[in-house]
């Protein structure tokens, strides 16, 4: 698998960012972050003890279903979905459909690196 790079900014450096680029006044490095949280709370909420057993318990079962998802994590099923869906959101899941329709998830990495600016903020340049 992969390492997914992760970034803290805020919405509106994170704006700034997607906007010079879009303009052309920027190129995206391959070796910036590909995923941005907006704070290192929102990242902690996220990538929780909790969230990141799941993604262990995802990647080494392998389920086929949230079905059975939550039948080995003994967490509701309406938890993992909403839990789920925001881990696809930050691509740290896919959640694709499976045979009947099932919903199935892939854990898409299995490291990630983080990058905190301990001092001034980023510039979009």
């Amino acid at each position: 698998m992969t390492t997914l790079k992760v970034g803290i900014a805020s919405y509106e450096e994170m704006k700034a960012r997607t906007m010079a680029a879009a303009r052309g006044q920027r190129r995206v490095s391959s070796d910036e972050p590909q995923v941005w949280f907006t704070s290192t709370e929102s990242f902690a909420k996220v990538l929780s003890a909790g969230n990141r057993e799941l993604l262990r318990v995802i990647a080494e079962k392998v389920p086929g279903s949230l079905d059975e998802l939550a039948r080995i994590t003994d967490r509701a099923k309406s938890n993992l979905s909403r839990t789920l869906r925001t881990m696809e959101g930050y691509g740290l899941v896919r959640l694709e459909r499976g045979q009947r329709g099932c919903i199935t998830p892939k854990v898409m990495h299995d490291r990630m690196e983080l990058d905190i600016p301990l001092t001034l903020s980023r510039k979009a340049s």
